[in-house]
């Protein structure tokens, strides 16, 4: 089951403190910048979760390969936040972010294995 996934739920803990993050953006990214890196790191573990709900491990490798497009989305907009002077996202990227990374990438190159 997903939820049994330490990449999960270390995505789900992802997904808290970027909420908690943005919500100290300025009113005027409200529909910019926070709706863009709020939906890119939901993508993480929602996609996680639909892949390993499906039957065939293509499929759940596909969505691992979504999920991993969404972390470096999400990566690109806190480097991007950070240029601006909105956010300081240095330690979410190496601390909270990369780790993720690293396990998704781990995870699809065992699911690769199995294909």
């Amino acid at each position: 089951m997903h939820t049994d996934l330490d990449v999960y739920n270390r995505s789900m803990d992802l997904v808290e403190e970027i909420y908690n993050l943005t919500k100290q953006f300025p009113d005027y990214e409200r529909y910019g910048l926070v709706s863009q890196i709020n939906r890119a790191v939901v993508s993480i573990p929602s996609n996680i979760a639909e892949g390993a709900a499906r039957g065939s491990t293509k499929d759940y490798c596909r969505f691992i390969n979504i999920a991993l497009g969404s972390a470096s989305e999400l990566e690109t907009l806190l480097r991007l936040s950070e240029r601006l002077r909105l956010a300081n996202t240095e330690n979410i990227i190496k601390d909270r972010l990369i780790p993720v990374q690293k396990m998704l990438y781990k995870q699809r190159v065992g699911l690769q294995r199995r294909i």
